[in-house]
C-alpha cells in the first residue's frame, strides 16, 4: 500500500468528523464535540498551572496526585484532588439527570448541558477575575469545585451523547485505538482522522491556555472557554429543534 492510499482514509475521516454529513447518525454532534475536547485542554492547562498540581477535568491525574500526596511528595495536595473528584461526580450526577431528563432528543440534552456547563464556567471566570487573589485558598477551591462540577457535566453528556472516540475527556482508550486498531496491527484501521483529531483538540486547547497563562492573564483560559462553550450553547440550541434521525436516542 503507497503512502498516498494510507493517508487519504485519515483525510477523509478527519474531514467527515469537522464537517459531518447530516445523513450520518450522529449528524451535527461531532465537531461539537471536538470543541469540547478543545475546552478540556484550556481547562486543565488553567488548573494544573494556576491552582497547583490538581486537574479539574481528567481524574485520572487527580487520583495518581492523591497518591502522591499521602506518599507526602512535595508540591502535591490530598485535599486539592479530593475536592476535585468530589465535584466532577456531583456534575456528573447532575449531568446524568439532565441526560435522562431530555433523553428524547440528544440535540436537548446538549443544549441543557452546556448552558449549565457554560454558567458554572462564567462564575469560574468571574471569581478568578474579580475575586480574591488566585493564590488565596478560598479562590483556589471555589474555582476547582466550580470548574470541577462543569466538568463533570461535560463528561456525562459526552457519555451520554456516545458519539464514538470523542469522549472530550479521556484519550487513553483513544491513543490505544489508534495503535491497535491500525492496518499494521493487523486490524482495519478505522477511525484513524477522528482520533487523531480528538488528540490534537486536547493539545490545541492544553497549547493556548498554556500561552495564556504565561504570556496574557492567568484567568484568560477561563475566558476562552467560557466564549467557546456559550457558542457551541447557541449552535446545541438550533440543533436542539431538529428532527433528523441524529437526534433520536442511541
Amino acid at each position: 500500500m503507497s503512502i498516498k492510499d494510507a493517508v487519504h482514509p485519515v483525510i477523509r475521516e478527519a474531514r467527515a468528523t469537522v464537517l459531518p454529513d447530516p445523513a450520518d447518525r450522529h449528524g451535527p454532534l461531532p465537531p461539537l464535540m471536538l470543541a469540547l475536547t478543545v475546552v478540556t485542554g484550556l481547562v486543565d492547562a488553567f488548573s494544573y498551572l494556576v491552582l497547583g498540581h490538581v486537574f479539574v477535568a481528567n481524574m485520572t491525574g487527580n487520583v495518581v496526585f492523591a497518591g502522591f500526596a499521602v506518599a507526602g511528595a512535595a508540591g502535591f495536595s490530598l485535599a486539592a484532588s479530593l475536592a476535585a473528584l468530589a465535584a466532577f461526580g456531583v456534575g456528573a450526577l447532575l449531568g446524568g439527570r439532565i441526560a435522562h431528563r431530555a433523553r428524547g432528543h440528544r440535540g436537548r440534552v446538549l443544549h441543557l448541558a452546556l448552558v449549565v456547563q457554560t454558567v458554572l464556567f462564567l462564575a469560574a471566570y468571574a471569581v478568578a477575575r474579580y475575586g480574591d487573589p488566585l493564590d488565596a485558598t478560598g479562590t483556589r477551591y471555589q474555582l476547582i469545585v466550580l470548574l470541577g462540577l462543569a466538568m463533570g457535566v461535560q463528561n456525562a453528556t459526552a457519555r451520554a451523547l456516545a458519539v464514538p472516540d470523542l469522549t472530550t475527556t479521556v484519550l487513553t482508550l483513544t491513543i490505544t485505538g489508534m495503535a491497535s486498531d491500525s492496518r499494521a496491527a493487523g486490524g482495519a484501521g478505522g477511525r484513524t482522522g477522528r482520533r487523531a483529531l480528538s488528540a490534537l483538540a486536547m493539545f490545541a486547547g492544553a497549547l493556548v491556555g498554556a500561552f495564556a497563562v504565561r504570556f496574557g492573564s492567568p484567568d484568560l483560559p477561563l475566558l476562552l472557554a467560557t466564549v467557546l462553550l456559550a457558542g457551541c450553547a447557541l449552535d446545541a440550541f438550533a440543533l436542539s429543534r431538529s428532527e433528523a434521525r441524529w437526534a433520536a436516542p442511541l
